[in-house]
């Protein structure tokens, strides 16, 4: 498969991954979370790498895993003692943040681990470190953990289909009814944590929260049923990456932030033209008018 091919296959298991977990972070009013988890799971993968000395896929999805899960953990028992949600999330996501730049700077700063590499990534590099699978051949590592996790998360949300529309939309029905509310919280900031870090490598931090925010924000403006928002989410986030590739070649400019860029033109023109909440609609059609 040519280069090319291989970055627009991997920008678009980011958008399509990333555009799924991001539909509950929209609609659970979690979206700083996206911002928060996309940070800390720095601290993640270095204290993965000073432990096993390794920056091998799987001990990276573990430590980032647990960051994740310590992140969410931390906000939800300073929101329990009073503190502002937007309050607890700043003070950690800085806070763990600020703990994996001090050990990428003074600990691991000899090896390919730096500050600008996990705020921006870059996907160019991504075709040139390959794996051999059985049958399939010679595939890019980061792409072939994206399609893992891709594939996880689409099990995760079918499988808990209806459990994750409950816990959503009113919790202390999902309650009532016998749900885990709290058991299915962590394993949604589980299913966060590893998606992050699955396009961490590839994208960089700011594309991630680009990807996890934006094509699901967009996705809401058409249409208010679950199942559809969970489709038109991934495509916005697979069409953006393809669009933001086009515009880095022509622009000659980073790819990441390109692809970022494009879910911003995709937010706008639906916010414009969305039929379920643009603002056209809402301008051409009164309340009542159908």
């Amino acid at each position: 498969m040519s280069y090319t091919a291989w970055i627009l296959i991997t920008g678009s298991l980011v958008g399509i991954s990333c555009g799924l977990v991001g539909v509950l972070l929209i609609l659970r009013k979690m979206a700083m979370m996206a911002d928060a988890i996309s940070h800390t799971v720095l601290l993640g993968i270095v204290s993965a790498y000073l432990i096993s000395s390794s920056l091998d896929g799987g001990s990276m999805l573990i430590g980032a895993m647990l960051a994740g899960l310590l992140t969410a953990w931390l906000v939800q028992w300073f929101e329990s003692t009073g503190i502002h949600s937007d309050a607890a999330i700043g003070v950690v996501f800085t806070t763990l943040f600020a703990i994996g730049v001090i050990l990428i700077s003074t600990s691991v700063g000899n090896v390919h681990l730096d500050v600008n590499h996990a705020l921006m990534g870059e996907i160019s590099f991504i075709p040139w470190n390959t794996v051999d699978v059985p049958i399939a051949g010679s595939i890019p590592q980061a792409t072939l953990l994206l399609m893992i996790i891709t594939l996880l998360v689409i099990v995760v949300i079918a499988l808990f289909y209806k459990e994750w529309k409950v816990t959503t939309f009113d919790p202390a029905l999902a309650a009532s009814l016998g749900i885990p509310v709290l058991l299915m919280h962590y394993v949604f900031m589980t299913l966060v944590s590893v998606t992050t870090v699955a396009a961490f490598d590839a994208v960089g931090a700011i594309m991630v929260v680009a990807m996890l925010i934006t094509p699901a924000a967009a996705a809401n403006l058409w249409t208010d049923k679950l199942i559809t928002m969970f489709i038109l989410s991934a495509a916005f986030g697979a069409f953006a990456s393809c669009v933001g590739y086009g515009l880095a070649i022509w622009l000659d400019t980073s790819i990441s932030g390109s692809m970022a860029f494009a879910t911003g033109i995709l937010f706008a023109i639906s916010y414009l033209f969305g039929p379920k909440h643009g603002q056209l609609s809402k301008w051409f059609y009164k309340p009542g008018e159908i």
